[in-house]
C-alpha cells in the first residue's frame, strides 16, 4: 500500500511542476498527470477500474457545485448600462500599462474609461479607436471577490453589421452569441498588443473582410456600441431559452442555460487556457 501511495503522490507533485510552467503544452500535460493520479487514487483504494473512471470523470461535474448554488441563483440586468468610472490603479489592472503603450505606439487613441456591474462583478473598459485601422481596441479589468483578471479585445464592424472581435478572453463565453458576430479567440498568455493586432488582421482576411467593408469607429458612440451588442445577445439568449426573464426587469438562467455554461466550464477545463 505504501508503494501506492508513493505513486500517487509522486504523480501530483510532478502534475504541480507541469501545471507551474508557462509553455501551454506542459501545463496541458500537468493536467492529464493529475487525471491520471486521481484515476489511480480511487483505483488502489477500491481495485476497481469503473471507480477510477469515476474519479476522473468527478472532476468535470464539480462545476454544478457552483451552477446549482451561486449561478441558479443570480439574476442579471436586462438592461444595464455603462457609467463613467475612473480606471483602477495599475497594481490592480495586470498587464494594463504595457498594453496601453502598446496600442500608443500603434496609433490608438484614448477615447474614455468605463464600468458595468454584473451579479457582484465589475468590469472596467479602457476604450482606445484607430480611424485607420477602422478599430477598436480595449482593455479590460474584471473584478470579483477579491480576485481580477485582465484582457484584451480589438473589434471590427462591417457596413452589413456584422461584428469581428479578436480577443484573449480566458475562458468560453457564458452566452451565445448572436447571429453576425465572429469571434477569434487567441491563447490568454498572447498579450501582446501588436501580435494581437497582427491576428485581428489575419481574422479579417480569413473572413474576406477587406478594409473598405468596413465602418470607421464613432468616439462618441463606442459606449453605445457596447450596450446595444448586449442586449443584441440577452435577447438572442432569451429566445433559445438559455436565459429567462424574472419580474423585476433582470434575467437568469434557465435549467437549460445551466447546461449550456456546464459545457462552457468543460471546454475550458479541457482547453486549460
Amino acid at each position: 500500500m505504501a508503494r501506492e501511495v508513493l505513486v500517487v503522490v509522486g504523480l501530483v507533485v510532478f502534475a504541480a511542476a507541469f501545471r507551474a510552467c508557462r509553455k501551454n503544452w506542459t501545463r496541458k500535460l500537468g493536467a492529464l498527470v493529475f487525471l491520471v493520479a486521481s484515476f489511480l487514487a480511487l483505483y488502489f483504494l477500491t481495485h476497481n477500474i469503473w471507480a477510477g473512471m469515476l474519479a476522473v470523470l468527478g472532476w468535470f461535474f464539480l462545476p454544478w457545485i457552483e451552477l446549482l448554488t451561486r449561478v441558479r441563483k443570480m439574476r442579471l440586468p436586462i438592461d444595464n448600462q455603462l457609467q463613467h468610472r475612473d480606471p483602477p490603479e495599475d497594481e490592480f489592472f495586470p498587464n494594463a500599462s504595457r498594453a496601453l503603450a502598446a496600442m500608443s505606439d500603434a496609433h490608438f487613441e484614448h477615447v474614455g474609461d468605463s464600468a458595468w456591474k454584473w451579479a457582484g462583478m465589475e468590469q472596467y473598459f479602457r476604450l482606445h479607436w484607430n480611424p485607420e485601422e477602422r478599430a477598436v481596441a480595449t482593455v479590460c479589468l474584471c473584478e470579483q471577490d477579491n480576485v481580477a483578471f485582465a484582457f484584451l479585445a480589438i473589434t471590427s464592424r462591417a457596413e452589413d453589421g456584422r461584428i469581428f472581435r479578436t480577443t484573449n478572453f480566458p475562458f468560453s463565453p457564458t452566452l451565445k452569441n448572436p447571429p453576425g458576430f465572429h469571434c477569434k479567440h487567441v491563447p490568454c498568455e498572447r498579450n501582446c498588443f501588436h501580435l494581437m493586432l497582427q491576428d485581428h488582421q489575419s481574422f479579417l482576411a480569413k473572413m474576406k473582410v477587406t478594409h473598405d467593408d468596413l465602418t470607421t469607429p464613432d468616439p462618441e458612440n463606442l459606449e453605445d456600441e457596447i450596450e446595444e451588442e448586449m442586449r443584441v445577445q440577452i435577447e438572442h439568449n432569451l429566445q433559445h431559452g438559455i436565459i429567462e426573464r424574472t419580474n423585476d426587469g433582470h434575467f437568469r438562467y434557465s435549467v437549460r442555460g445551466l447546461f449550456f455554461l456546464w459545457k462552457q466550464f468543460a471546454k475550458d477545463m479541457i482547453r486549460l487556457c
